[in-house]
């Protein structure tokens, strides 16, 4: 009985601090849905006039949440793609998701997998920012999943709440795709990754990608964009192999100097 009802009361103890953190993840959040909603209303006003059904435009919304490959998947799709192209051309945009699920690994590796499973399936560019942020303030392990899950929650339905504005009143407003308001996003992507750029690796695979997927921009089926993709991820995976290589060569290197003088304060203690 004591045991049930001391568990019990930690559980209820704990239970505030858990609202608090998926609070702050959502609050944190803000200025990125800002910044998503113009995207998600353009996206369902070109839905609406597309070769889809309003019901499997929002669906895609609900299933796939990523801006980005659903704008490539929507072309694609009325481009008269075959499902192939379709799903290769978004694997190959997301491909950028193994890069965040790497960086943000040593902060949820503690986590059960049913958890990793759920946060996974809420990542997207804005909520990575927010939540390596946060952690990045905090060693590994420390820190629970309720930030990324606020984080997470609070994108999804943004985006599902604009898509719906834009299925349903985007007709109203022709040519909303041609206003500028796709700029919010530019800004929004920005935001995200200056702040990244605090090393070579990140850099370097900023700098590839942007300068390519300029370069390519005239290839067929947005592919210039997809290769640029490849490359830059390709660069920022290296450098960071590299990195990581260097840091364990370092730490195998100190490890024996350490132990070299630890033996004369041992030797002394048994004299």
């Amino acid at each position: 009985m004591n045991s049930t009802h001391q568990d019990h009361q930690a559980h209820q103890s704990h239970q505030p601090g858990n609202l608090a953190e998926f609070g702050a993840g959502a609050r944190d959040t803000i200025p990125m849905m800002v910044g998503a909603a113009p995207f998600g209303v353009i996206f369902g006003t070109l839905a609406a006039t597309g070769p889809l059904h309003a019901w499997s435009v929002q669906f895609m919304s609900l299933a796939v949440f990523a801006g980005s490959a659903q704008f490539i998947a929507l072309g694609l799709i009325a481009g008269q793609a075959s499902f192939a192209v379709v799903w290769a051309t978004t694997f190959i945009v997301n491909l950028r998701h193994v890069l965040y699920s790497a960086t943000l690994a040593p902060y949820v590796a503690h986590l059960p997998a049913r958890w990793r499973w759920t946060l996974g399936a809420f990542m997207t560019d804005e909520v990575f920012a927010v939540s390596y942020a946060h952690y990045q303030r905090r060693a590994p392990g420390e820190t629970g999943p309720y930030y990324f899950l606020g984080s997470g929650v609070s994108m999804y339905v943004n985006w599902q709440i604009w898509t719906v504005a834009g299925l349903l009143f985007g007709s109203a407003f022709p040519g909303l795709q041609s206003k500028g308001l796709d700029f919010a996003m530019v800004a929004t992507f920005i935001a995200i990754i200056v702040p990244q750029l605090v090393a070579l690796r990140f850099v370097a695979a900023a700098l590839a990608a942007g300068v390519l997927s300029f370069a390519w921009n005239d290839w067929p089926y947005k592919l210039g964009l997809l290769a640029a993709v490849v490359v830059g991820a390709a660069v920022g995976m290296l450098l960071s192999m590299r990195a990581k290589e260097s840091t364990n060569s370092t730490n195998s290197m100190q490890r024996p100097a350490q132990r070299s003088k630890q033996r004369p304060a041992e030797m002394e203690r048994v004299k």
